[in-house]
């Protein structure tokens, strides 16, 4: 072994000669050819620069990231590409040990790029690019900041674009399998916590809960794009990669074409020679930029919104409360403060001190204690995660963390009997918002130790053992023996009707009722007592009781609404949440239609989108069915647009409520695990609120109703006026059905009175007055649309009431958008995420084909009749009015079916 001496004098030779191989100053240069060697000596008086992209947009650099504390005064220096007005790394060689300190040195040579430190007898380099196919000729760096190495065919060998690190450029895609890595902090470009990945799905943010490398680290997902508020889907095509540009992000299709999500920035960038880029920063959020001439780089749109929707805004264990001027942290109450900022529980017990260090003593189940989080304080886990079991009490969820020596607590959801275990890192903690699934937190505790000797201890484990274990036990026996005899004479005494538990699903206990028809066939035994059904419904929202429900309504006094599926009330809850309590008509009885019931409001309680008014619990004890929903204080849209007297919303109102209502029937149609089909989208069913929210009401019901509720669908409702044409044919009905009632309701709001020739009559009739419209009051809207559209007259459709104060470029969009959605082929009908893309910009408003909207000419002049086949027989036979109290030949069981034939996506 050589001398310490010779060794250090050998490393300062070998220094002093890769120094001499290229001048002590370097000048950028456009390409680099190997070999060549950067060394600490090269960039110490210098701002680093060693290559330039042609037009000067970016440039590599050794990067001076500065101190990572200000204890410390060793600068981090980092092989970069930069975006050279604003000194902003966009793409960094990181590896476990990427920094460049005094001795380490950036070669380039045949073999490709690489780090090594020539002072250590490790021949390995700290980082290099992967084995390539043909020998490097140059090193370049185009103007869309990616390094490339070319062969001498002028062929990449290898790209930066290919290997991101924290930042996604403009006209970069992002491919499955190579997520954006955060950098550990903004001193420190090594890899951080926090990544963004591609699913064939979506596009996730995730925090790694463990130390371990990015690659076998555990990763828990916080933010998925497809539920952020602003995010639109397009298709059900499966995502292959991520883009981002000037107006927004986009995943896309295989073919690179297609759009399946899309997600537009809230402003345009203000100069033309700017771009956007996104990044995920050392906190978690994903971050759009954009890379201006100037030194500053302001940030366009961010996500998570909220900071404690972050995995870590506070330290471990702290409650995070959002505020106007930020959130604020603090222990929860059963919590005492750390001197570090941390939270520890308030009794002096001890947290698990290294999780997943197993030992012997640590399986023991008795071992551990929990202390609760208290009521309304939520976790990520419970946000994306699907649960470590579901259909257990919670008990046995406790015991489940007890025998996993790695689990730090859980959190058990009572409405779904889901169980979720913590590993790992705990993160903070948040207080859930009102109406949300309550969860109830506890964390894992070991006893505090207070020094007792070994005979106190012999003590207390005898006192527990027959004090507490033995009477425990026996009380336990001696239940169970008389359970299993009380079982088994009721074995006897009635038949069976329970059901297997199936792992993965929750449980929901059910009365039911013997129907008339089974009690007649029983045996006098059975005398009509009620039976207990335990029926296997996964996913259910919250469970009110018909007591509850009846005094949040103060008796259901307080009416705003009615309609084909029963009575809306108004209520309040104990937590002094407003809500909307659905009376639904009639009840489907037996055990089978309240399954039926109980499955389709576990789909729509699992139904998320900003568009989409929230179910917020139900009830359903016997023949009382009741939903609860969130409520909306600007009641329905025809009660905004078309009530007399009533203020007429101005124009950039309506085409806010236009493309909010698209984006909710789009994420209906193809958002969804399983594709929903509304079946009577019109404006009764479109409901605001003060603070411009649009949503869509009722989805989901028309399978909830029973064959002897189907006439009262369309004449109770008053939906004849938006009735596809299949249904009157008999046609197998898809989404395209809700895309014609759309169309309808797309006139509507833009001319701000009804469609229905009879409607109209009735209105002018009722209120004495005439048409507003520059034709005759008989004429049928929709043919009107169609003629002026013709005529490019767009201007004489808009709702006389604003005297001119619409956009006119923006009415026409309108127009032909609707006519579009009203072809009478339905295969012919844009989809609802196309026709979302043509109202809100992003997409060219298609051409409507005349040849398809010749009926609305012909129903407008009388030739034909709109409504179902048999209508007025059928009124004429009752000896009333052809639109009262009477049943259409049409039934929402084809809705049904093809709810049932889409089948999951």
């Amino acid at each position: 072994m050589a001398p310490p001496l010779l060794l250090h004098l050998s490393r300062l030779i070998l220094l002093l000669s890769l120094a001499a191989v290229a001048p002590a100053h370097l000048v950028p240069v456009q390409y680099l050819y190997p070999p060549f060697n950067l060394t600490y000596f090269h960039f110490i008086d210098t701002n680093g620069v060693f290559l330039l992209s042609p037009g000067a947009n970016f440039s590599a650099a050794v990067y001076n990231a500065g101190a990572t504390e200000a204890s410390d005064s060793q600068s981090r220096f980092f092989f970069s590409v930069l975006h050279s007005a604003s000194r902003t790394p966009v793409w960094t060689a990181t590896a476990a040990d990427s920094t460049i300190l005094e001795s380490v040195v950036l070669s380039l040579s045949a073999t490709g790029l690489s780090l090594f430190d020539p002072s250590t007898a490790q021949p390995d380099p700290a980082w290099s690019t992967p084995r390539l196919r043909d020998p490097v000729a140059t090193l370049r760096l185009l103007d869309t900041g990616e390094l490339a190495l070319i062969d001498a065919h002028n062929a990449t060998l290898w790209s930066s674009f290919d290997r991101p690190t924290d930042t996604l450029l403009h006209a970069q895609p992002l491919r499955l399998g190579v997520p954006l890595m955060s950098s550990a902090s903004a001193n420190d470009l090594s890899p951080g916590a926090y990544r963004l990945v591609l699913t064939p799905n979506d596009a996730l943010l995730q925090w790694a809960t463990s130390s371990s490398p990015p690659s076998s680290a555990a990763f828990l997902t916080y933010w998925a794009l497809s539920s952020d508020p602003a995010a639109v889907q397009d298709s059900s095509h499966a995502v292959a990669s991520m883009a981002v540009n000037a107006s927004g992000i986009y995943l896309l299709a295989d073919n690179g074409r297609d759009t399946v999500y899309r997600l537009l920035f809230p402003s345009p960038p203000a100069s033309k020679g700017d771009s956007r880029v996104l990044k995920v920063d050392p906190s978690g959020r994903l971050r759009a930029l954009t890379l201006t001439a100037g030194a500053a780089v302001p940030t366009v749109w961010a996500a998570p919104a909220n900071d404690c929707d972050l995995p870590l805004p506070c330290p471990s264990l702290s409650l995070c409360t959002p505020g106007s001027n930020g959130s604020t942290c603090m222990c929860p109450d059963a919590f005492s403060t750390y001197s570090s900022g941390g939270c520890a529980p308030a009794d002096g017990a001890a947290l698990p001190a290294i999780p997943g260090s197993c030992d012997a003593g640590a399986k023991k189940a008795a071992r551990y204690s929990y202390v609760g989080l208290g009521a309304g304080i939520g976790y990520l886990p419970t946000k994306f995660a699907l649960p470590d079991t579901s259909g257990d009490a919670l008990p046995a969820c406790r015991d489940l963390c007890s025998g996993n020596c790695s689990c730090l607590g859980f959190f058990y959801r009572n409405s779904s009997r889901s169980c979720f275990l913590l590993h790992n890192q705990m993160g903070s903690v948040f207080r859930a918002s009102a109406g949300a699934d309550a969860d109830a937190g506890f964390i894992k505790t070991l006893p505090s130790q207070h020094g007792k000797g070994s005979s106190s201890s012999s003590l207390s484990l005898i006192t527990i053992v027959f004090g507490i274990v033995l009477p425990t036990v026996a009380a336990v026996l001696i239940s169970f023996l008389l359970y299993a005899m009380g079982a088994q004479w009721l074995r006897k005494r009635r038949p069976q009707h329970r059901l297997k538990k199936t792992s993965g699903s929750s449980w929901f206990k059910l009365p039911a009722m013997l129907s008339s028809s089974r009690a007649a066939s029983s045996a006098p035994s059975a005398s009509g007592d009620d039976l207990d059904e335990d029926v296997l419904i996964p996913g259910l929202p919250t469970r009110f009781t018909y007591g509850e429900l009846d005094a949040a309504t103060d008796g259901f006094k307080w009416q705003i609404g009615c309609g084909g599926f029963g009575s809306v009330f108004r209520g309040e809850l104990p937590d002094r949440s407003t809500v909307a309590v659905k009376r639904m008509n009639g009840g489907l009885g037996g055990t089978q239609g309240r399954r039926e019931f109980l499955t389709e409001i576990a789909v729509i309680g699992n139904v998320h989108h900003v568009n989409l008014v929230k179910l917020r619990g139900f009830c359903a004890e016997g023949a009382r069915q009741l939903l609860v929903y969130e409520y909306m204080n600007r009641g329905s849209l025809d009660q905004t647009v078309f009530r007399a007297g009533a203020a007429a919303p101005e124009w950039p109102a309506r085409l806010r409520v236009c493309v909010g209502a698209a984006r909710g029937l789009a994420y209906l149609h193809a958002g969804c695990d399983r594709k929903i089909l509304h079946c009577d989208v019109k404006p009764e069913n479109i409901l605001l609120d003060d603070r411009g929210g649009v949503k869509i009401a009722d989805f989901g019901l028309a399978k909830l109703m029973s064959p002897e509720q189907s006439g009262l669908f369309t004449t109770m409702r008053g939906t004849r006026g938006y009735l596809a044409p299949e249904w009157l044919m008999n046609a197998p009905i898809t989404d395209k059905a809700d895309v014609y009632s759309f169309g309808m309701v797309l006139l509507e709001i833009m001319r701000g009175r009804k469609n229905s020739k009879k409607q109209q009559e009735e209105e002018e009739h009722t209120s004495g007055g005439s048409s507003a419209s520059s034709a005759s009051s008989s004429e049928y809207f929709p043919a009107l649309a169609l003629e002026l559209h013709e005529q490019g007259r767009y201007g004489e459709l808009v709702d006389p009431r604003l005297e001119g104060r619409a956009d006119v470029a923006q009415v026409a969009r309108v127009v032909r958008v609707a006519l579009c959605c009203l072809h009478e082929d339905a295969a012919l009908r844009p989809a609802m995420g196309v026709v979302s893309a043509m109202l809100d910009g992003s997409m060219d408003a298609g051409e409507p084909r005349a040849e398809l909207l010749r009926y609305l000419r012909m129903y407008g002049r009388g030739l034909v009749d709109l409504r179902p086949a048999g209508w007025m027989d059928q009124g004429k036979a009752k000896g009333s009015d052809s639109t009262a109290g009477v049943s259409s030949s049409w039934s929402p069981a084809s809705c049904v079916s093809a709810q049932q034939l889409s089948g999951p996506r």
